[in-house]
């Protein structure tokens, strides 16, 4: 029978067996089993026949128990959680996989190693329901939650596509029901912090979060209050509220750094603020923690651990130093473990200038279709579809675009691995501005734009040369009949109102003779007509998927009739030959 681990660090965390440890019973009658048995005896020893018990404990789960009522306690399933299939996965060996908690080299207390070595594998956890998740994670990311969680200073480089944010919040989300935490900081680009709220929504629903945002007044406040487990804050604030995160009351359990090679110039006011903030734990996450040297390393370990490297040691030496702090998979490490095709949904706010645009052209686009009563037609909707879908890309009048911002720092992350990519867009207009805003990475341009007879000594280019990583592609001129299956990393900046023309454009880089698996991310502004075309897709495919069985399958566009309710149109129109068409 095993008993609750007592630990001064780890007061909550129990191990339960099959022998209920909180019941006043006896013991079961246990199995017994013959042994021999040797007893020194002076003058000689003797041989004596022993009957032993032998117990059989089996570790059933580990049940957590929170301090605060602030988010719901986990609850136990009497029945075990079967196996989720994960998007584009075949069924993984998860329940064979054996993930337990890594403590740091450099533990000394006997009762800390004894405890990492009394727990069960962070499977059983999910094999019992005592902690739900979405999805079967990969070995692979059990293996990075369990490197995470007893770390106090750690980075997670795994390779774009890895799944590095869902790693940080599931260790997280033990590390808080396990009562080793209750405040944490995580601080992230200004465009991924949409991305972390739905991911937190995901993977870890019960804890609560605060988006530091706002006023100058609203922002102090959200700084000093404890109500929230988790606030999550973009660099840019680092530096402005700096008088308020590095406040002598405030304190921090854990601070986590996303894409943490912003702090890689260690004398930058961001790098200075954030290495101020009082914290127990710090963790970065960052696919390119060496981007241009190894000063870059030394920036973000002055965050993670003061004094522990110096500019000017040697990759050796900075290679043996750091050796214990850092976990780093790649796509080929790990590709018996992940599917062929990884989906990425990258959801992003407008900026305040395209919000201000698209809210604008919206409303005087429904009015304009609402007053042509009977003479409308579906291109007169299209027009209005096409015209906002634009704006998502980029605002007209300033050029601001959020998916701009989060597709520059996604390509520094190819780029910087080696790897290459593809960029998407069904607008020309749009791959130039792409363009513009990425030169150092000297993108090439396939679109109708390019003659025909310049476009084979593009691909060739894109192919041969490793310093051209980034190809821009129209749907249209890259949608069928290249083989790019050397090409990683798939961007689509805008979606296509047909699935099936989506899949084709994929397909370019996921196809026979693929060198490894492709990570592909789909660009979508929340509360915009992407959005609503994008709902309305899914229930399609999800139907089809119910009656064929084959969610990859061609799949049509939007329906006449669908297209009108997108703006929610109550107009009794009439088929037109246009409509036809």
């Amino acid at each position: 029978m095993l008993e609750p681990v007592q630990s001064p660090n780890w007061p909550s965390l129990y191990l339960v067996s099959n022998v209920n440890a909180t019941a006043e019973r006896p013991l079961p009658v246990l199995p017994t089993i013959e042994v021999q048995s040797t007893f020194v005896d002076p003058p000689g020893g003797r041989a004596v026949s022993m009957r032993i018990a032998k117990p059989k404990p089996k570790v059933i789960s580990c049940y957590f128990s929170p301090t605060t009522p602030a988010f719901r306690p986990i609850k136990a399933s009497s029945a075990p959680t079967p196996p989720v299939a994960r998007n584009d996965a075949s069924e993984q060996p998860w329940h064979k996989s054996i993930s337990r908690l890594a403590p740091p080299k450099d533990l000394v207390k006997l009762d800390d190693r004894l405890f990492y070595l009394l727990q069960p594998p962070l499977e059983t956890l999910v094999s019992t329901g005592t902690i739900e998740f979405p999805f079967q994670p990969f070995p692979y990311q059990y293996a990075g939650v369990a490197f995470l969680y007893p770390r106090h200073a750690a980075i997670l480089a795994d390779e774009m596509g890895l799944g590095k944010t869902m790693q940080a919040i599931v260790a997280i989300r033990l590390l808080l029901h396990a009562r080793e935490i209750s405040q944490v900081l995580l601080i992230c680009p200004k465009p991924l912090v949409t991305n972390w709220m739905r991911e937190f929504a995901m993977w870890a629903p019960e804890i609560p979060i605060c988006v530091i945002e706002g006023s100058q007044a609203k922002r102090n406040w959200q700084w000093q209050t404890t109500e929230w487990p988790v606030k999550i804050a973009n660099y840019e604030l680092m530096s402005r509220d700096q008088e308020s995160v590095t406040h002598a009351s405030s304190h921090y359990d854990l601070v986590v750094l996303d894409e943490a090679q912003r702090i890689k110039n260690s004398h930058s006011s961001t790098a200075q603020s954030i290495r101020s903030i009082a914290r127990s734990r710090s963790w970065a996450l960052t696919g390119t923690p060496i981007e241009n040297s190894t000063d870059d390393i030394v920036g973000i370990f002055e965050f993670l651990s003061s004094g522990l490297l110096s500019i000017g040691m040697s990759p050796r030496q900075i290679s043996a130093e750091v050796r214990d702090f850092i976990l780093r998979r790649t796509k080929d490490n790990v590709m018996s473990q992940m599917p062929p095709k990884l989906m990425r949904d990258a959801e992003l706010d407008l900026t305040s200038e395209q919000s201000e645009s698209y809210i604008r052209a919206e409303e005087d686009g429904v009015v304009r279709l609402n007053e042509m009563g009977h003479s409308i037609t579906i291109q007169h909707v299209f027009e209005l579809v096409l015209r906002l879908k634009q704006i998502c890309n980029f605002d007209p009048a300033t050029g601001a675009s959020s998916k701009m911002e989060r597709l520059v720092a996604d390509l520094d992350e190819v780029a910087a691995s080696g790897q290459k990519a593809i960029v998407f867009s069904q607008w020309v207009k749009s791959l130039k501005q792409i363009s513009a805003g990425i030169t150092e990475h000297q993108p090439l341009e396939y679109h109708g734009g390019i003659p025909s007879n310049k476009r084979d000594a593009i691909l060739a280019e894109f192919r041969e040369n490793p310093a051209r990583r980034i190809l821009l592609m129209s749907y249209g001129a890259g949608s069928v009949g290249l083989n790019l299956q050397f090409c990683r990393y798939v961007f689509l900046f805008d979606r296509w109102w047909n699935p099936a023309v989506e899949d084709q454009a994929i397909n370019r880089a996921h196809r026979i003779g693929v060198s490894g698996s492709v990570t592909v991310t789909r660009m979508l502004t929340i509360g915009t007509i992407e959005e609503r075309i994008n709902q309305v897709l899914e229930e399609k495919r999800e139907l089809f998927q119910s009656i064929l069985g084959d969610a990859d399958s061609p799949r049509g566009g939007l329906s006449r009739d669908q297209v009108f309710n997108l703006f929610k149109l109550k107009i009794a129109t009439k088929p037109t030959a246009a409509d036809a068409a």
